[in-house]
C-alpha cells in the first residue's frame, strides 16, 4: 500500500481513539461522580449519557459539513471540540456544566463517525478498504484500553482524581488536530461535491503513484459516473437508495441493542453486582480494554479475507452465547462465571460487529450520498446508545440483571438471522460498483 494512503488513513483513525477514550473515561468518574453532588439516578443517567446525546446531534448534523467543507477539515474542526470538552470537563463546577461540557465532546464523536470512516474508505484500494477502514474502530478500542488504564492510574491521587480522569484528553486531542494539517483531501469529494477533476486528480496521483495517466483518467470518470448528474443523484430518502438505508439502520440498532455500551460504561458497576471489590472491578475494566484491543487486532486480520458476513456471524453466535450464560448466571446465583462471559462478550463484539460497522456503512453507499448514509448509520447508532445508557440505571433498579440480560440475548439471536437472510458481503468490491452489486439504479 502507498504510505501516504497509509499515513492519512492512520491520522485520519486517531480520531477513533479520542472517541473511545472520551466515551468510556467517564466510567472510572461515574459513581465518584454521584457521590459528590449527590445525583438521583434520573439526573446522574442524565450526567453520564450528555455525551451520548451530543454524539446523537453530531451524527446527525456530521454529513452536513463533511459534504460542503470537505473531509480534511471536518476532521480537523473535530480534534477542536474535543479539546475543549477535555479541558471543560476537567474544570467543572456542578453537575450541569459537565453535562454541558461532555455534550461538545460528544457532538465532536458523533461528527468523527460520520467523517473518518468514509474519508478512510474513499482513499484507499478496494483489496485493503476492510483493514483501512478498521484502523477506526482499533483506535476506538485503543482509546477506550488507555481510558481504563488511565483511570486506574489516577484513582489514587486524591479528591480531584476525577477530574485528571476527564482532562487528560486534552493532550492527546491537541496533537490529533496539529496532524490533520497533514492530511489529503478525499480525491472523491473534490470531484463529485467540489466538482474540481483536476484536484481529485492531483490527490489520486499520490494515493496511487503506480497507475498510469490513461488509468487515473479512467479512475476519475468512473467516480463522475458513479456520482449521477441529475437532481436525484444527491437526493437521499428515495426508493432508489432503500437497501442501503435499511441496512445501515439495522446494523447500527442491532449494534446498540447487544448491550455493548451499557456494559462498558458501567463495567466497574457491573463487575460489583458479582461481589468483586471496587478496586478489582476496575483492574477487571482494564482487563475488558485489552480484550477488546487484542481480538479487534483479529477482526481487521480476517475483514477483508473471511468477509464482513462472515466476521457479522461469528460475532452473532458469540453474544448469544456469551449474554445467554451472564442471563443464567444471574437467574441461578452462579454469577462467578459472569466476568468470563463478560470478556467473552467483549471479544465477540471485537471480533463481529465492532470490526465491521463503520466499515459496513462507509462501503455501501454511493459517492454523491456517502456522507448522508454514514450520518444516517451514525446517528441510528448514537440514538439508541444514548437511550440505552440514559435508562440503564433505572433498568438495573427496575429488573433482574439476568432479565436485562436476556433481552440482550434475544436481540443477538435476531440480529443472527438478519445476517443470515439479508446482509450482502462487500469485500474487494470497488466502491463505484458497489451501487450494481446492491442493485442500485444510476440516477
Amino acid at each position: 500500500m502507498n504510505r501516504r494512503v497509509v499515513m492519512c488513513a492512520v491520522i485520519a483513525a486517531l480520531g477513533g481513539f479520542l472517541f473511545g477514550f472520551d466515551t468510556v473515561v467517564i466510567s472510572g468518574a461515574e459513581q465518584t461522580i454521584q457521590k459528590l453532588w449527590g445525583l438521583s439516578a434520573a439526573l446522574h443517567g442524565w450526567t453520564i449519557s450528555a455525551a451520548l446525546w451530543g454524539t446523537v446531534l453530531g451524527s446527525l448534523i456530521g454529513g452536513w459539513p463533511t459534504e460542503n467543507y470537505g473531509r480534511r477539515r471536518t476532521l480537523l474542526w473535530v480534534g477542536i471540540l474535543y479539546f475543549a470538552s477535555a479541558v471543560w470537563s476537567g474544570l467543572a463546577s456542578d453537575a450541569y456544566a459537565l453535562m454541558a461540557a461532555r455534550f461538545i465532546g460528544g457532538v465532536g464523536v458523533g461528527i468523527s463517525t460520520v467523517a473518518a470512516p468514509l474519508y478512510i474508505a474513499e482513499i484507499s484500494p478496494a483489496k485493503a478498504r476492510g483493514r483501512l477502514a478498521g484502523m477506526f474502530q482499533f483506535n476506538i478500542v485503543f482509546g477506550i484500553l488507555v481510558a481504563f488504564l488511565s483511570n486506574a492510574l489516577l484513582s489514587g491521587i486524591g479528591a480531584n482524581a476525577w477530574r485528571w480522569m476527564l482532562g487528560v484528553e486534552a493532550l492527546p486531542a491537541l496533537l490529533y488536530t496539529l496532524f490533520c494539517f497533514g492530511l489529503l483531501e478525499s480525491p472523491r469529494w473534490l470531484i463529485t461535491h467540489r466538482g474540481d477533476r483536476a484536484a481529485g486528480l492531483d490527490v489520486f496521483r499520490q494515493i496511487n503513484p503506480g497507475l498510469s495517466e490513461a488509468e487515473l483518467q479512467a479512475l476519475a470518470d468512473e467516480v463522475e459516473t458513479a456520482a449521477g448528474h441529475t437532481r436525484d443523484a444527491a437526493r437521499f430518502f428515495t426508493r432508489r437508495l432503500a437497501t442501503p438505508i435499511l441496512l445501515a439502520f439495522v446494523i447500527a440498532f442491532f449494534n446498540q441493542l447487544s448491550g455493548i455500551n451499557a456494559i462498558l460504561y458501567f463495567a466497574p458497576r457491573i463487575f460489583e453486582m458479582t461481589g468483586l471489590k471496587a478496586s478489582a472491578a476496575l483492574l477487571q475494566s482494564i482487563g475488558l480494554g485489552a480484550t477488546n484491543l487484542i481480538f479487534t487486532f483479529v477482526g481487521l486480520w480476517l475483514i477483508d479475507r473471511a468477509g464482513r458476513r462472515t466476521l457479522l456471524t461469528i460475532g452473532s453466535f458469540g453474544y448469544i452465547a456469551s449474554l445467554g450464560l451472564c442471563a443464567w448466571a444471574f437467574f441461578t446465583g452462579h454469577v462467578g462465571i459472569v466476568p468470563a462471559c463478560i470478556f467473552a462478550f467483549i471479544a465477540a463484539h471485537a471480533v463481529g460487529q465492532g470490526a465491521v460497522i463503520w466499515v459496513f456503512i462507509s462501503e455501501i453507499f454511493p459517492n454523491r450520498n456517502r456522507a448522508a448514509g454514514q450520518a444516517l448509520g451514525s446517528f441510528t447508532h448514537w440514538m439508541f446508545a444514548a437511550l440505552l445508557t440514559l435508562f440503564f440505571p433505572k433498568m438495573v433498579e427496575a429488573f433482574e440483571p439476568g432479565t436485562i440480560f436476556a433481552i440482550f440475548c434475544g436481540m443477538m439471536v435476531l440480529q443472527l438471522v438478519w445476517v443470515r437472510l439479508v446482509v450482502p458481503e462487500t469485500k474487494g468490491v470497488p466502491l463505484e460498483q458497489m451501487q450494481k452489486k446492491l442493485g442500485i439504479r444510476e440516477a
